[in-house]
């Protein structure tokens, strides 16, 4: 077995140890998922969802791409590891992934729109 230094990515996942303890971020992939749904450019939002929203399988609304609208939320699923304070947000839409409407992709793209602003990382 080979000693190959202290880690620095994986997965996804960028890892910076210091003496005081580790710390874990997302950045980079955030920035990618921003450039693939093509939200790089635009207005930030400083809170994930707005306050009291409501939420229906039921909405007379029209329907959006299942298929893009499961690899956006996958996307973010994946982006919790590292961000708790989209967790509660993201399992809100994951749980339209079958049949979504504009009103959830709306909120989905929100939820970009606020990790544009607040590419952090957690401390380990």
């Amino acid at each position: 077995m080979t000693d190959i230094g202290l880690m620095a990515y994986y997965l996804g996942i960028e890892v910076s140890q210091r003496k005081d303890g580790s710390f874990i971020s997302q950045a980079g992939y955030a920035r990618e998922i921003l450039k693939k749904f093509k939200m790089d450019n635009s207005k930030s939002m400083n809170t994930p969802v707005e306050c009291g929203v409501k939420l229906s399988k039921h909405d007379e609304e029209e329907k959006v791409d299942p298929t893009f609208f499961k690899s956006l939320v996958g996307s973010l699923r994946y982006l919790t590891c590292t961000r708790p304070d989209i967790l509660y947000v993201v399992g809100l839409v994951s749980r339209y992934m079958d049949d979504p409407t504009t009103t959830h992709f709306k909120i989905a793209k929100r939820i970009l729109r606020y990790i544009k602003v607040t590419m952090i990382g957690v401390e380990i």
